[in-house]
């Protein structure tokens, strides 16, 4: 990991290190736009063609049946599965409280209105499946979608040699998934979101993916024959704010967790000790021979860096102009930092507290926006997958109590007819 100084940086300097491992958009959508087209034009022919070049799907049989779903129950050893119910039963305990209020007010005498909330009925969950299988995500999407009330929950997931993995499909199986499809990548986002003949389209999906997965997700976002998005993630990535409290090991460790996601992700360590720096970078060396994935991990930290800081607030100031989607503060008395975290997906506090955590079981969710797209965007949440209108009735007194303010604006804005159609039932 390279280490700058952020007190002999310039501004421009310190902007320029908020900005991500470059991801080749331009390149990347004339890849997917073409499988977009085609699946869009094809349905599930044409998803089926390109899971079977790109995700090894051996056989035209693509969907998972609810028997073999039911099935993994009696399959999956025991450790496992009471793992997942454990994760899941926190991970419902916490969205539980997210669950939105409808509510109602008579702003003026006559005039009632409402906001009420109903679930989204046909939502597409992607369930990353390449180098690692996830039950998690299919438990931090599952069980919001399953608290909201989504009528149609569809899950789409690449299959290695044609076979789910048996702890994903129980984590399905916990969240009441009956629609499983094993098809990934970009030809998995346009199926969902256009659907065809056998395979309904979805409102919105969710989950995160790769850059092609990020990208087709965009595609199918603006185009107004696709569908709506949970918001633009890509790789993974963490933000730590350390000082000379911290365990060297527990820092080094919580950054390889996230470095070992794929070679594109980004972990960075902002401190206000130099030894603890030094130390780190002594661990990271150490664990990162013990691990299976030390060739992305690898990759993944030569795109990192460490930051030396003067005092935590200014590892806080950067962090709000980097945005992470994972922010550890490592510090002594971290709580008291919490009201000047402005942007962040998910905050862990202390030296306990590690990102692996709020990636399995802590009952947080895990889907996160990346990118510096925590300025503007939530995790996802039980309300991603609702909707809500508003109602309003107006009594003949409560239209002429608002009646002058209505026709002045109109008038105001040279709208007419919607004067008119006040007046009208005045006069």
């Amino acid at each position: 990991m390279k280490t700058y100084s952020f007190s002999k940086l310039s501004p421009k300097q310190i902007s320029e290190l908020t900005k991500r491992p470059a991801i080749n958009f331009d390149q990347t959508f004339k890849i997917v736009k073409p499988i977009i087209d085609d699946v869009k034009s094809n349905g599930l022919e044409a998803a089926l063609k390109y899971a079977k070049k790109f995700d090894g799907l051996i056989s035209n049989k693509f969907r998972t049946a609810e028997k073999e779903i039911l099935k993994v129950k009696t399959n999956l050893p025991p450790k496992i599965k009471r793992a997942i119910d454990s994760a899941y039963k926190n991970i419902r305990k916490f969205h539980l409280k997210q669950l939105p209020k409808s509510y109602k007010l008579e702003s003026v005498h006559g005039i009632n209105c409402s906001r009420e909330l109903r679930a989204i009925e046909n939502v597409g969950l992607y369930i990353p499946g390449g180098s690692a299988v996830l039950p998690s995500t299919m438990l931090m999407l599952g069980v919001p979608a399953q608290i909201a009330g989504c009528k149609r929950v569809v899950v789409c997931s690449p299959a290695k040699d044609g076979k789910v993995n048996d702890s994903l499909l129980y984590a399905a199986f916990k969240c009441g998934i009956k629609e499983f499809y094993k098809i990934g990548g970009a030809q998995a986002v346009a199926l969902m979101a256009y659907g065809d003949e056998s395979v309904p389209k979805a409102s919105k999906i969710f989950g995160p993916g790769n850059q092609f997965v990020t990208a087709a997700k965009l595609l199918v976002s603006i185009d107004p024959e696709g569908c709506s998005i949970d918001m633009p993630a890509g790789p993974s990535e963490l933000l730590i704010v350390a000082d000379e409290t911290a365990n060297p090991a527990f820092v080094a460790a919580d950054l390889l967790s996230q470095a070992e996601h794929g070679i594109d992700s980004q972990v960075v360590l902002v401190t206000t000790s130099i030894e603890l720096a030094k130390n780190v970078e002594k661990e990271i060396k150490k664990q990162l021979k013990e691990l299976p994935r030390e060739k992305i991990a690898t990759g993944s930290l030569n795109n990192s860096f460490a930051l030396i800081i003067k005092k935590i607030e200014q590892g806080i100031e950067f962090s709000n102009l980097y945005a992470p989607e994972h922010l550890i503060l490592n510090v002594k008395s971290p709580a008291k930092y919490k009201s000047k975290i402005k942007n962040a997906g998910s905050v862990f506090l202390g030296n306990y507290s590690p990102e692996s955590a709020g990636d399995y079981a802590s009952g947080t969710n895990h889907s996160l926006p990346t990118y510096g797209f925590a300025k503007s965007f939530s995790g996802a949440t039980v309300e991603s997958f609702m909707k809500s209108m508003t109602f309003q009735s107006l009594t003949k007194d409560g239209l002429k109590n608002i009646s002058e303010t209505v026709q002045t604006l109109a008038e105001t804005e040279e709208l007419i007819a919607h004067r008119n159609a006040v007046k009208i039932r005045l006069s």
